[in-house]
């Protein structure tokens, strides 16, 4: 669990065919690795197909998959060019008038001066198909993972034994154990517990599952730019649909940041102070700004609900604590503090941004996320609750774990032997994972074994600071992928995420729902998965 982008444990299999067919089985899986991997899951391999492609309805037929039309589906790549060209400047010019944009790099006050520097979102020209079946199981997943985190953050003892070790060697995890430790000796409690997060999940070619790769449970972004992708796209298979074999009515409605907008303002409410503000914690150069633009104007014209963009540095400049509780910035009372910040070591670059932490934990703030939400996101907390016999400590139903159990991917801990030796071995079946969110972070490949090599041979407690998992592998499909203007066609790979807002006041749960997705879309080739980090673009569903 946790992140913002979040980084793909994905391993693509590719292939030059435009219309990519693969067969669900693995000759490694015969081996150690599919028998760990069958114990943990208790899975067997499906001698079945399963393709993302761009264009058509799919239907099985003779182990081949085929367009209602008949033409080879996921045939994007034979586009002509000049409805390509036609299609990217019907793309630029939507995106530009509807808001659809990001903070240019080469501009410096693009991320500090909204209006200045503006850039497309990096996007997918057409929607990746998705199989209904699975996007209704996704969108299932959400309520019942909103309860897990919920009751998660309540067990204190949980958060701590489970990451006691990993506080010994990551300083930054160590930070973020020592404010919930402290709020723990002072009896703060959170009575109204607010959550937006966003569960990422792959499709796994050898199995034909639908697997979770992390629970984002701080910074969850994208609502706002995700929701008009689907827009746009929408609007693209209005008018070219016909041409390309898709229907707009197949691209499913996404209300993200109209239901996170609501989620923050029943939040606000609750805090019984119609002159108070929601807080948005803020990194200093935000390219992002604009995602985040769209749900405070939401908050603002739905809800007139009022905001305040703040960085850490400047709340604890200008933030009071008052004596019941009661947070101030300047003459400001804070109802709620929205995080798009403080999930990374590099947000907190001075002593002033912890204190700023500790400061917002110790109000009456509602916080999205407490610290304990913050932590119940953590890749180690992911890992221990995919042991056997955890879930049952949070979660009553049998029915529901074992729909949880089902899409949770092979997770281990680096103290599992015989996982390490097979990871050294066949190092292309697993990804290692530090605590560290935002893309960019994961090991991969040959990487995998060396750093396994280098840690046995150190003898170093630093193997607590990684997990193991197993390496999705999803289908590929051929896309067309624009940024910055240009269009090319490649190979590609996508991970869905199911935005998810919670909101608990005491017993009572007032918010427990699914509300909206992102899509996100990388070339195969490409291990990390951010869109943020430059690694992938936003997308859609065509849902077959």
């Amino acid at each position: 669990m946790g992140s913002t982008h979040s980084s793909c444990a994905c391993h693509p299999l590719t292939s030059q065919n435009p219309s990519i067919t693969i067969a669900a089985t693995h000759p490694a899986f015969a081996a150690a690795g599919f028998r760990i991997f069958n114990t943990q899951l208790g899975f067997r391999p499906k001698a079945k197909t399963l393709t993302l492609n761009r264009r058509g309805t799919l239907r099985m037929s003779c182990g081949k998959m085929e367009s209602e039309s008949g033409r080879a589906a996921g045939d994007v790549h034979g586009i002509g060019e000049e409805l390509v060209g036609k299609m990217v400047y019907d793309a630029l010019v939507w995106c530009s008038l509807h808001g659809l944009v990001v903070g240019d790099r080469s501009v410096k006050r693009s991320g500090t001066s909204p209006g200045v520097g503006m850039v497309h979102a990096p996007v997918s020209l057409l929607p990746v198909s998705f199989p209904e079946s699975y996007w209704k199981q996704a969108c299932e997943l959400a309520p019942l993972f909103n309860e897990l985190v919920d009751r998660v953050s309540l067990d204190a003892e949980f958060l701590q034994d489970t990451l006691s070790r990993t506080k010994k060697v990551d300083a930054f995890t160590s930070r973020l154990l020592d404010i919930h430790s402290k709020m723990v000796e002072i009896g703060k409690k959170e009575d109204i517990r607010l959550g937006l997060h966003r569960s990422d999940y792959m499709l796994d070619e050898q199995t034909n599952l639908l697997l979770q790769i992390e629970m984002n449970t701080i910074s969850s972004s994208f609502a706002g730019l995700g929701c008009l992708v689907s827009e746009l796209h929408r609007s693209l298979l209005r008018q070219y649909g016909e041409h390309l074999g898709l229907d707009h009515k197949r691209v499913p409605g996404n209300p993200a940041v109209s239901g996170f907008a609501e989620a923050l303002a029943k939040a606000w409410s609750e805090y019984s102070n119609p002159r108070a503000v929601v807080l948005i914690v803020v990194q200093p150069e935000e390219r992002n700004m604009y995602d985040q633009h769209w749900l405070s104007t939401n908050l603002r014209e739905k809800h007139n609900v009022r905001t305040v963009r703040k960085t850490l540095a400047e709340i604890e400049k200008g933030g009071v604590l008052q004596h019941d509780g009661r947070l101030l910035i300047g003459d400001e009372e804070v109802a709620v503090v929205y995080f798009r910040a403080g999930y990374a070591p590099a947000d907190y670059p001075t002593e002033a941004e912890w204190s700023a932490r500790l400061l917002i934990e110790q109000s009456s703030a509602i916080k999205c996320p407490s610290i304990s939400y913050h932590l119940a996101g953590t890749k180690k907390v992911q890992q221990e609750l995919a042991k056997l016999n955890v879930l049952e400590r949070f979660v009553e139903k049998k029915e529901d774990i074992s729909k949880l159990r089902k899409c949770f991917a092979g997770l281990w801990s680096l103290d599992d032997a015989e996982i390490v030796k097979d990871a050294i071995e066949r190092p292309e079946l697993y990804v290692m994972k530090p605590q560290r969110e935002g893309g960019g972070n994961n090991i991969y490949g040959d990487d995998v074994r060396e750093s396994l090599l280098r840690l046995q041979r150190e003898g170093s407690e630093e193997t607590a600071a990684y997990i193991l998992m197993q390496r999705i592998s999803p289908a590929t499909s051929p896309a067309i992928l624009l940024r910055d203007g240009v269009s090319h066609k490649d190979h590609a790979v996508s991970e869905l995420g199911i935005f998810s807002a919670y909101l608990r006041s005491n017993d009572k749960v007032i918010v427990n729902d699914q509300c909206g997705y992102l899509m996100r879309t990388k070339v195969s080739s490409s291990d990390e998965g951010g869109v943020a980090a430059g690694f992938a673009v936003l997308d859609s569903i065509h849902l077959t």
